[in-house]
């Protein structure tokens, strides 16, 4: 999955956040959802902007960030 497709930052669009492409919705409140016990099929049906291959891209972007060294250094700093 290329999230880069999906997936875009703009320091005019909810301060820089990742959002999806086309809404002001931002990765980090969609994983919320779900945190929340969300289903796909519910986000879907109340955010009929995206698609199943948006929420894809959500993971995806995810699991990219979640992977790159400097956040574990931040968690780390934190602790």
């Amino acid at each position: 999955m290329n999230w880069h497709d999906h997936i875009h930052v703009d320091s005019a669009v909810l301060a820089g956040k990742p959002v999806v492409k086309g809404t002001r919705l931002s990765v980090d409140f969609l994983l919320g959802l779900f945190a929340e016990n969300w289903t796909e099929s519910q986000i879907l049906e109340n955010y009929p902007q995206l698609t199943h291959e948006s929420l894809q891209a959500v993971f995806a972007f995810a699991a990219e960030s979640v992977g790159e060294e400097t956040h574990w250094l931040l968690a780390e700093r934190g602790s």
